[in-house]
């Protein structure tokens, strides 16, 4: 019966420990993840969703600073640039779009068909106030590139100190 309660005590402790990788990994990537809502006929408002479809799909992206503006460049390949929305608010990205993307062919002996339908959206907070109406998108090659500049009368400034 010891036997069994050590084999016990070992498979909760693997289990504690996958589910606390688990866990340190979700929250690091977090920023990445994006809610991906698959649906069978690329309608999202119909409803009729994809069973047994990922949730969550990662959508690589790279917020740069400099000294005037941030920079965000998001890959999002196979779409156009008519597919996405672009808003920011309160100082946060949103970025939203449908991809409708349907691709078939045959090879040999091979017919392949490749499909992937679904809604997305990725919120990216900025490190800093942007002047929103001053901020531009561009798509290309399966890159979206946005740039937004710093809200000047929010950065601060150096005061010089007068006295003796």
């Amino acid at each position: 019966m010891e036997r069994l309660e050590q084999f016990k005590h070992g498979l909760e402790e693997t289990w504690q420990g996958i589910a606390d990788g688990w866990r340190r990994l979700r929250d690091r990537a977090a920023g990445a993840l994006t809610r991906f809502n698959p649906t069978r006929h690329g309608s999202p408002e119909s409803g009729d969703t994809v069973v047994g479809a990922p949730d969550w799909a990662v959508l690589a992206g790279d917020v740069v600073e400099e000294q005037d503006r941030f920079r965000v460049r998001i890959e999002i390949p196979g779409m156009n640039k008519e597919d996405f929305e672009v808003d920011v608010r309160d100082d946060v990205l949103y970025v939203r779009g449908e991809k409708r993307m349907s691709e078939e062919r045959t090879e040999g002996h091979y017919h392949i068909r490749q499909c992937a339908y679904g809604s997305f959206q990725r919120i990216i907070p900025l490190p800093g106030p942007v002047l929103a109406d001053k901020a531009s998108a561009n798509y290309r090659r399966g890159v979206l590139s946005i740039e937004l500049p710093r809200a000047e009368d929010r950065r601060g400034k150096r005061l010089p100190i007068d006295g003796d």
